[in-house]
């Protein structure tokens, strides 16, 4: 089985990003097919742009814009590309600098998708800091690389205690309709819990209050609609449910620190 080197994945790489910390790759997928491989570094794999489905050992997932995957560097795993323009970006972390970290990523085992939407989030905030590429954009990379790994590893133990019922049931009932006005009292239904409970208790299990995640899960809704270019900005806030462009722009600012054009561009440019 074929083990990939530093900065070497399947297609065509446009761009890459030599740091002290990580390599930082921009690729086009070309095979229709890769058979099971390994990579020499733990990495994370973003989906840019178009389809592609990763199998490993445990689960098979169907990835489309916005999926973001986590590899430890012993899993191996195979790809296959429908057809149409596929672009991912990956972040592979130098070993050394891991060792120099405080963070025990043997903890994050094999290969799993990442779901928490303030995450992702997180991981755009590191593809724009990667485009800007100005004198900051290496420390600024760094930093939110480290909170990324941070919360990941804290969330997986977490994830490893048995949380209640309700808590995906209030996941899937904002992510199925983001259009809706969501209230404490339907999503305390949905939950079949009281809406105090729910009030008290959902920051325990999501990290931010009721309203933040909803704000959160919508602006990562409207940054995976960009790719194409197709959808103008006004098009994608009412799909993901913001009351005008305004409210929009707010919480896009709120969540992403930057304008959501350029974003638009970046994501987009190929």
């Amino acid at each position: 089985m074929r083990t990939l080197k530093t900065g070497e994945f399947y297609g065509q790489t446009n761009q890459t990003l030599h740091l002290d910390f990580a390599t930082i790759t921009d690729t086009e997928y070309t095979h229709e097919r890769v058979d099971w491989h390994y990579h020499e570094n733990a990495y994370f794999t973003f989906i840019l742009q178009g389809n592609v489905i990763e199998g490993n050992k445990k689960e098979v997932y169907t990835c489309t814009p916005g999926t973001l995957l986590f590899h430890n560097w012993q899993d191996p795993h195979y790809n296959i590309k429908p057809k149409g323009y596929t672009r991912g970006f990956h972040i592979e972390m130098n070993n050394n600098w891991i060792t120099r970290t405080d963070i025990n990523i043997q903890n994050l085992r094999g290969s799993f998708a990442i779901k928490n939407p303030q995450f992702k989030l997180h991981f755009y905030q590191i593809f724009k800091e990667c485009k800007i590429s100005d004198d900051s954009s290496a420390l600024a990379t760094e930093s939110l690389l480290l909170q990324l790994l941070w919360g990941i590893g804290t969330n997986t133990e977490a994830a490893e205690r048995q949380q209640p019922k309700w808590v995906g049931q209030v996941k899937e009932a904002i992510a199925d309709d983001l259009s809706q006005k969501f209230t404490l009292q339907h999503l305390a239904a949905v939950a079949n819990i009281h809406p105090g409970h729910l009030s008290r208790d959902f920051s325990k299990y999501f990290n931010t209050n009721v309203g933040n995640y909803i704000r959160a899960v919508r602006v990562e809704k409207a940054l995976s609609l960009m790719h194409s270019g197709k959808l103008s900005l006004t098009e994608i806030a009412m799909q993901c449910g913001f009351a005008d462009q305004s409210h929009f722009l707010r919480c896009f600012k709120q969540f992403n620190s930057g304008n959501p054009k350029l974003y638009k561009a970046m994501l987009a440019g190929g």
